[in-house]
């Protein structure tokens, strides 16, 4: 295997033992984005009027999903479209956080990974987006987007970010009018696995800032196992995953470092806790689809009051756990009628959440959806976010939905980012 495309053991334990974070700034995408605002093509306007103070308030929509595929790749007929809801919901970005996207193995384990797999969900994520015969539902959700009620170019859909660490893949779709005003997009990738430090265990940590408003997106696969003192090695996790991940503070030094100085931050992923109940009682609720009492046990419930996740915020349950289920089957694993000798009993769990921090974010929709190749079932959300944008960039406008950007795309699925290479963990 190519060096590059390798990270040896020792090196993994280095990082570990100097703290320091797995990946930067390399990452794949459909374009070079600006670290700030070009300065070719500025309409000539005065100082005072360029660098207003005076912000706007607008509202973008954002979709949500994560989802533990199980190590298997999508299959050829997945119709990713049903869990994107694109012909129900408009949204002005979209981010996918997938877990497993390749089976676990030694090699795997070790750094070396492999790209196609992520480049068929790309592949998968852009034809759905970008399905011009599924016409695209507007305002299901009120905002106040002037973008919205303009018939203007750049409705498709880009990449932005689009980073793999072993099995966890997180990326970043925006709409493509949007493309100029993202700036200042990184990575950091944190191995919480075997050994502590290896990456089938822990966060890809991407963010961006839209106009003058900073977002943080954080797709985790935490510590696995339903015995109890389980949900301790998660708490862990996600101790290192806050105290580990940083990122660059950018040219003026004004960027934010860590994950809670960002102004929106959404946490998403196989979070692994699991219902502190027996096993039995746990499947009898199940099938009464009593949710309030499973949620009165549920380990994340208990963070977010008073744990790791304080201050943190998750909107109301109202669907069944989404794990363990056979795969290709609404039935889940190790039920009493159907459970084979020998075989272990994994009891129903929520595993799979989105949780947020702070202010500035309102979440509309949480479901989960039903595809069902994985023992996981996704898990999806759709929020409105409010972004400040200078008000003298309004009349930079015209001039960023100019052709000089609707040239800049992607004519392959293999999207490498101008000037970056796609750094394997």
């Amino acid at each position: 295997m190519p060096g590059n495309q390798e990270v040896m053991w020792p090196r993994l334990v280095a990082n570990k033992i100097l703290r320091k974070r797995l990946g930067s700034n390399n990452f794949v995408a459909d374009f070079p984005c600006n670290k700030e605002i070009p300065s070719l093509d500025r309409p000539s306007l005065s100082p005072n009027s360029i660098f207003s103070h005076h912000k706007d308030t607008h509202n973008y929509r954002i979709f949500v999903s994560t989802w533990n595929v199980g190590g298997v790749a999508p299959p050829e007929d997945l119709d990713i479209e049903d869990l994107l809801d694109t012909g129900n919901t408009s949204c002005e970005i979209y981010v996918l956080g997938f877990q497993e996207i390749v089976p676990l193995s030694a090699s795997n384990v070790l750094g070396s990974e492999n790209s196609k797999v992520s480049m068929k969900w790309n592949s998968l994520i852009r034809r759905a987006l970008n399905n011009k015969k599924k016409p695209h539902c507007l305002d299901k959700i009120q905002h106040s987007n002037e973008e919205r009620n303009k018939n203007i170019p750049g409705q498709d859909f880009r990449c932005i970010i689009s980073k793999q660490m072993v099995g966890i893949l997180i990326t970043v779709w925006v709409r493509s009018y949007l493309c100029p005003y993202i700036q200042y997009p990184s990575v950091s990738c944190i191995g919480c696995g075997i050994m502590g430090c290896l990456g089938n265990k822990g966060s890809v940590s991407v963010r961006f800032r839209l106009h003058e408003t900073s977002f943080c997106f954080v797709c985790s696969h935490l510590a696995s196992g339903g015995r109890q003192g389980d949900e301790k090695l998660r708490n862990a996790n996600v101790s290192e995953i806050f105290s580990r991940t940083s990122f660059p503070r950018g040219p003026s030094l004004d960027l934010p470092r860590k994950i809670l100085d960002h102004d929106r931050v959404i946490f998403l992923g196989d979070l692994n806790y699991r219902i502190s109940l027996p096993e039995s009682n746990v499947r009898l609720l199940v099938d009464e689809r009593d949710w309030k009492s499973l949620l009165e046990n549920d380990q994340l419930r208990m963070e977010l009051m008073n744990g790791q996740f304080e201050g943190w915020n998750e909107g109301s349950i109202q669907f069944a756990p989404t794990y363990k289920y056979r795969p290709n089957s609404d039935v889940y694993y190790g039920c009493f009628h159907q459970s084979k000798k020998g075989e272990k009993k994994r009891a129903p769990a929520w595993c799979d959440r989105i949780i947020w921090y702070g202010k500035g974010l309102k979440q509309h929709e949480y479901d989960r959806g039903e595809e069902n190749f994985s023992d996981h079932r996704p898990v999806k959300a759709i929020f409105t976010a409010e972004v400040g944008v200078l008000h003298s960039l309004k009349q930079f406008q015209s001039v960023f939905l100019s052709e000089r950007f609707d040239r800049i795309t992607s004519q392959t699925d293999d999207f490498v980012c101008k000037g970056r290479s796609s750094f394997q963990i």
